[in-house]
């Protein structure tokens, strides 16, 4: 049975490099680095790019927007630290596959973001990463930004979002053998 360790915070709070830090110091050159974000914008290509520099080259890189835990069983080449980032993209990427056209999901939902369909997706993608850190034999370290603390979005899309993250997180943390919130690059110790 391995071990789920969840990073948390916001923004900028630090949670990619806290969860770099431990992947190295746990796996060192052997951990599978798995993204969820796809390049759809040239910002969102700017911030791979940041990302990818900023790991070690030694480590095996997987890009899986969806269905994590099934691309991380079909190309584990033995690594004993999977490292997750994010579960953040990861909703977001179920949220907007469901709720509207590619073209422009935010203005014109064709489906309504809060089915409860939707949201069972994204509990399923969590449960199935869980299920999978229980056959491993060491550790899967998953990212996630805790959206819940700030304004409540103005658009329903972005609550919908909200929302399944929320539970999301709250999976994912009831499962972890360690729970961190990162604020401002500081690492607390909840779980």
């Amino acid at each position: 049975m391995g071990k789920l360790i969840l990073i948390l915070g916001g923004a900028r709070g630090g949670k990619s490099t806290y969860a770099e830090k431990i992947a190295l110091e746990q796996g060192g050159p052997d951990v599978l680095y798995v993204a969820t974000a796809e390049a759809k914008d040239e910002n969102m290509g700017q911030r791979i790019e940041k990302h990818q520099a900023s790991r070690p080259q030694e480590w095996h890189t997987l890009e899986s927007p969806m269905n994590v835990a099934q691309a991380i069983k079909s190309n584990m080449q033995g690594e004993k630290i999977v490292l997750v980032d994010c579960l953040t993209v990861l909703v977001s990427n179920i949220l907007l596959a469901n709720a509207g056209p590619e073209d422009d999901p935010f203005s014109d939902p064709s489906s309504d973001p809060f089915d409860a369909r939707i949201e069972a997706q994204a509990l399923e993608e969590a449960e199935a990463l869980i299920a999978c850190v229980d056959e491993m034999d060491g550790a899967m370290i998953i990212v996630s930004n805790e959206v819940g603390m700030g304004v409540v979005p103005p658009y329903e899309l972005g609550r919908a979002y909200r929302d399944a993250l929320g539970r999301v997180n709250q999976a994912m943390a009831q499962h972890a053998c360690e729970v961190y919130l990162l604020v401002a690059g500081l690492p607390m110790r909840l779980k």
